[in-house]
């Protein structure tokens, strides 16, 4: 459902894929598609707007604006939000990531500051991480909100399912 002042628009969902191989305990593979019974209309708001899907061989570097979005908590002992939240994170290295959590796949991918302060948190998960490339272009969905420590920690990011490594396997779904 949107709400922008008294606008509404609900539909209701068709079909959920999960992952084949989504793996509950590692929270690897954690990526699953909604099909809507009707097309989201696209002049419903200026306020929502699509997102690019990237190229399995898309990178993103520090150099990329990253944004998460969600309705979830604030800080760790908060409730939800009834207002969208975005916090600007960027995205770590793998080696990075590995040496924060350990048991990170390369079916995944962490964002955050290393002060901390800015994260998502419980309520957010399966909401984007969506980056701009370099010089003000497109936006580009990279990263779904997954897992972390706590929120907002520091040195403790955020990790989400890397997008470039479901790219086949959502054109395989949608098509």
């Amino acid at each position: 459902m949107l709400t922008q002042g008294s606008a509404k628009y609900v539909v209701e969902i068709q079909r959920i894929v999960v992952h084949e191989y989504y793996n509950a305990q590692m929270f690897d593979y954690d990526i699953a598609l909604l099909q809507l019974k009707k097309p989201w209309p696209p002049s419903l708001s200026p306020l929502v707007q699509p997102v690019c899907l990237p190229s399995s061989s898309h990178t993103v570097t520090d150099s990329h604006r990253c944004v998460v979005t969600g309705w979830g908590y604030r800080t760790e002992d908060t409730v939800l939000s009834l207002v969208l939240q975005k916090a600007e994170v960027s995205v770590m290295s793998q080696t990075e990531c590995k040496k924060r959590y350990g048991i990170i796949s390369p079916r995944m991918l962490c964002a955050g500051v290393p002060s901390g302060g800015r994260d998502a948190c419980k309520g957010d998960s399966g909401g984007p991480l969506s980056c701009q490339a370099p010089g003000g272009g497109r936006w580009f969905l990279i990263g779904i909100v997954s897992w972390g420590s706590g929120c907002g920690r520091p040195n403790l990011p955020g990790v989400y399912s890397r997008v470039t490594k479901f790219t086949s396997w959502i054109y395989s779904h949608i098509r």
